[in-house]
Parts: C-alpha cells; sequence; structure tokens
C-alpha cells in the first residue's frame, strides 16, 4: 500500500499523525482489540487510529481536544454507532470504571504527562495499553535498569515493554526522533496491592528525592532489617534507587509496612 503525504494539521504540541493506514492496522492488530472491548483513543487526531479501532467490533471513545479535529472525526465516523468523540484532553478525563485498554497516539511533548495521569491510580481498571511515544522515552521506561521513579511506580501493576520502533518518517509531519510502541500490561498478580498506589508512590518518592544509596536513603527500614534484606533480594547496600528492580522494590515496601515475605 502506498505511503501518502500529508500536510501539517492542527494538534497537540508535540503531535505527529500517522502517515499510513496500513500501519495503523497493524499497530491495532497488534494490540489484540476484540469486539466488545472498550478502548479509549487518546488523541484521534485525524482518525489514522480511530478507522482500525471501530472496525474491530469495540466500543472507542476517541480524546480529541483540538474542537477542529474532533468535528472532523464526527463527520468520518458518524456511521459508526460504537464510536464515541469527546471533546476533552486527557488530563481532566474521567476515566471509565469499567475494564479497558488504551490505544494510542500520543503527543511526544505531553507522553510522560498524560501516561502518569492514568496510570498513578493503580485501582482504574486499565487492562492494556499500546501507545506510540517517543523512542528515547520508551527505552528509559521499558529498562528493567536504571530505573526511574515513574517505572518503578509503573511495574508494580504493569508489565512494561516496547513492541516495536517507528522511523520518523512514518509520521506527518515527521518528528526529529523515531517514536516507539510501549505496551503495558495489568499483571495477573500485582507486586503491590493497588489500593495502596498513593501510599506506594509516597515510599518511592522519598527513596529516589534521596539520591543517596538505600542504606542511607531509606529511612522506613533500619539497618540491621536492609542488612538481612539486600542479600536475599539481590542487590548490594551501597545501591542506587535506580539499581533496583520492580520486583526488589515491592518486596522491600511489603517490609516497610512489616509484612512478612
Amino acid at each position: 500500500m502506498s505511503v501518502r503525504q500529508r500536510p501539517p494539521q492542527r494538534g497537540a504540541v508535540g503531535q505527529h499523525f500517522l502517515r499510513s493506514s496500513r500501519l495503523a492496522a497493524d499497530i491495532v492488530a497488534q494490540a489484540e482489540v476484540a469486539p466488545g472491548d472498550l478502548i479509549v483513543e487518546i488523541g484521534g487526531g485525524t482518525g489514522a487510529l480511530t478507522q482500525p479501532l471501530v472496525r474491530t467490533g469495540a466500543t472507542v471513545i476517541a480524546l480529541e481536544r483540538d474542537p477542529a479535529l474532533a468535528a472532523r472525526l464526527r463527520r468520518r465516523f458518524d456511521r459508526f454507532t460504537s464510536l464515541t468523540v469527546v471533546d476533552e484532553d486527557a488530563g481532566s478525563y474521567c476515566w471509565p470504571r469499567e475494564p479497558f485498554a488504551v490505544v494510542a497516539n500520543l503527543p511526544f511533548a505531553a507522553s510522560g504527562a498524560i501516561l502518569a495521569g492514568v496510570l498513578r491510580d493503580p485501582l482504574l481498571p486499565l487492562s492494556r495499553a499500546d501507545v506510540i511515544v517517543q523512542w528515547e522515552f520508551a527505552a528509559k521506561h521499558a529498562a528493567v535498569w536504571p530505573a526511574t521513579l515513574r517505572s518503578s511506580h509503573w511495574r508494580a501493576w504493569y508489565d512494561v515493554s516496547i513492541v516495536r520502533r517507528l522511523h520518523r518518517t512514518a509520521f506527518s509531519p515527521p518528528p526529529s526522533v523515531d517514536a516507539a510502541v510501549l505496551r503495558l500490561t495489568r499483571r495477573a498478580r500485582p507486586l503491590v496491592p493497588p489500593e495502596l498506589g498513593e501510599t506506594y508512590w509516597e515510599f518511592l518518592t522519598a527513596a529516589f528525592a534521596a539520591r543517596t544509596s538505600i542504606r542511607r536513603g531509606l529511612r522506613s527500614l533500619s539497618p540491621l532489617q536492609l542488612k538481612r534484606l539486600a542479600p536475599a533480594l539481590g542487590f548490594p547496600l551501597d545501591a542506587q534507587p535506580r539499581d533496583l528492580d520492580a520486583e526488589q522494590w515491592g518486596r522491600l515496601f511489603a517490609a516497610a509496612r512489616g509484612e512478612r515475605g
């Protein structure tokens, strides 16, 4: 299938639209969207992902804060009763209280804030997310090491991986960097109870903010506790917060709460 060059479109800052309908269809197919699924598409844009999404038979909610693009989506897909276009930004959207998945081409400049918003509360029934983001962002948060504050928090409830790499020429207008499809899949067995999401965020924030070794910066555990836990969990006492993986952080949090395991 030929690739069509499109003129620049209006949209959020850092928004780059997919040029190929075949590529968009492949991304939706790899997201394993099934009939009856509830899908939230963040940033419907020109409808590149919206089209293959509605054709799966899923119920699709397309968020689009640009009024002109939202109106264009409604006109283009008016025959699909399974699609709802919402003129709203992801930051102010009230997420579904029933199980849902996210498939989206996120504005590069806002990817971190958008994902932080939807992933901050693990009680949200998000089952999976397949999102197009800047390559460096995806590589940073999909890496086991070095860990980041956000990725350590997200990984308590989600497996994080890169599905594919997308060259900058796949977009219009083309960005200055390549992109990736980042996937987050809900763990069958969470490392931290979802109802403790905010407490866990505070625990991690304090550890990462200390900018020193776990032994000196993690005040919620005694030196003796850390001395016993470090060899059992596989990290040295002089490890930095970025050196611990999600399993290690989850076990340290449980120990700090007085749980055995």
